[in-house]
């Protein structure tokens, strides 16, 4: 009895484990996740599409986080060694904080308002987080220079599938 009781405890835990990383990895966006708008941090509305353009020909990161989120917190140094390691990556913030003012004040507490920085005014619902199964904060995704996905899900800047990404990129 013990032996199918720890059987049935590893099986729900690793069924539970399972559903954090998506089952797909997608390689490019859909036309919906592209229309989604996104706050920039002077306030305009944005289309995601066109704060993707500003960044082809480069390789790009996008942070998710949230000032709330102790994971995301944590991680910032990690990705500012990321950064240092990576001078010619570009990298872009999309917050899933709750306010505006949340948002903002976390931007100055956690000194990354000298980066380029957006906020879902929707929430965490929405067409872009949606598509590309957003279901935990932090998460990192590595775009190449046309604009699609070459790392899909990441939950730390320190994950080896960032950096492969990355030097792949470079070549």
């Amino acid at each position: 009895m013990k032996k199918i009781y720890s059987v049935l405890i590893l099986l729900i835990s690793l069924g539970v484990s399972a559903q954090k990383v998506p089952a797909i990895s997608k390689t490019e966006f859909s036309k919906e996740a592209l229309a989604q708008k996104i706050v920039s941090d002077s306030g305009k509305k944005v289309l995601i599409k066109d704060v993707l353009e500003k960044h082809k020909g480069k390789v790009l990161i996008i942070d998710f986080w949230a000032s709330w989120c102790r994971d995301c917190i944590l991680a910032l140094p990690s990705t500012k060694e990321l950064k240092e390691k990576n001078p010619e990556i570009e990298f872009i913030y999309f917050s899933l904080d709750r306010s505006n003012e949340q948002w903002k004040k976390g931007l100055e507490k956690y000194g990354i308002s000298e980066y380029e920085n957006y906020w879902f005014d929707e929430g965490w619902k929405n067409n872009f987080n949606n598509y590309i199964d957003l279901n935990w904060v932090p998460r990192f995704m590595v775009i190449d220079q046309k604009g699609e996905i070459a790392n899909y899900y990441s939950i730390s800047p320190n994950d080896p599938e960032i950096q492969k990404a990355i030097n792949l990129l470079k070549n």
